[in-house]
């Protein structure tokens, strides 16, 4: 395993990170405990040290709690993330809504406490807002909050979970110095951070975490047509109307103009990831050994060729996620 400093931080965090969402079995269907445990230190056998968790994640930071403790006693450090959830409960950020409304001083030390307590861990390294508008900046007292927070050592470092497809809703945040690093959206049907946000945070020194790097699974080729996904798992929103059949389309086509079996597709959508310099880590959730096995193998510092990269661009699919 590979490791990348996480902005100015000065931690070193795994290329692979592990996103601890799919665990949690709150938006994901199909989690069972004893596998969920078992993939996660099978990650940290692995080389990764670095946990992605939220309060809104079900029992993931009850069960990412309980394997850091473990390993803790066995005198290994994990870094561990989680978010705080907007207080109004609205995903994405809107424009218009004040800072009260979403991040009080209040909320956001009572959430903190909380998960804490959830985890039984006695501080963590990233704590992030779940949600995030650039017009939050100068207004509330979620800064302050931040500030005495880090102070009284509950927590190491500030980010923000940037809205799902709105990278630009973050630039103003970057550019003011104030967090630490940010959670976004990045893989190769969705470049868009390419255009501001990462050239941003690499000349601020703010860390970047790609989260759904392969698509919800629409970029590991195992998609099709017919795919049909428990009652309540989130993927049939995500993949409603046509956008199976476009899905499983569009990684045939990718994995042709590679040259490669779809079976390879996975792989190279992290690859690519992990190819933008501003990346830190990628967070792929792994719900199995299988899945922690096969992801882990790709932070090994390998990059795609300059052909792989311009190939991928050209792959990219922009799409409204909310109509």
């Amino acid at each position: 395993m590979e490791y990348r400093t996480l902005g100015r931080s000065g931690i070193e965090v795994s290329e692979i990170g592990f996103g601890a969402w799919g665990i949690g079995a709150s938006g994901w269907i199909g989690a069972r405990e004893d596998e969920s445990l078992a993939a996660l230190h099978r990650a940290i056998d692995l080389g990764v040290n670095f946990v992605d968790t939220a309060r809104g994640y079900g029992e993931s930071e009850r069960l990412v709690g309980q394997v850091v403790r473990e390993r803790a006693a066995a005198g290994q450090q994990v870094r561990v993330a989680t978010k705080v959830p907007p207080l109004n409960r609205q995903w994405p950020a809107r424009a218009g809504v004040d800072p009260a409304e979403t991040f009080p001083g209040a909320h956001i030390r009572e959430s903190v406490q909380t998960s804490l307590r959830v985890s039984g861990l006695e501080r963590f390294d990233l704590v992030q807002f779940h949600v995030w508008h650039d017009e939050w900046l100068g207004r509330g007292d979620w800064l302050e909050t931040v500030g005495r927070l880090k102070q009284e050592g509950l927590i190491g470092l500030f980010g923000v979970s940037v809205n799902d497809h709105e990278p630009h809703t973050a630039v103003e945040l970057v550019r003011s110095g104030v967090v630490d690093a940010v959670q976004v959206i990045f893989n190769v049907f969705d470049q868009s951070p390419l255009e501001e946000l990462f050239p941003a945070c690499e000349e601020h020194g703010v860390g970047v975490i790609v989260r759904v790097a392969l698509d919800e699974g629409g970029l590991t080729g195992r998609l099709t047509a017919d795919t049909v996904f428990p009652d309540g798992d989130f993927r049939q929103r995500y993949f409603r109307g046509d956008r199976l059949a476009e899905v499983e389309r569009r990684a045939a086509a990718i994995a042709a103009d590679l040259g490669i079996g779809t079976d390879g597709l996975a792989e190279a959508a992290l690859r690519f990831v992990l190819s933008a310099p501003a990346v830190s880590t990628v967070i792929p959730g792994m719900r199995s050994v299988r899945n922690v096995q096969r992801n882990a193998a790709v932070g090994d510092g390998v990059p795609l060729s300059e052909g792989e990269l311009k190939i991928l661009a050209g792959h990219r699919w922009d799409r409204n996620f909310y109509s």
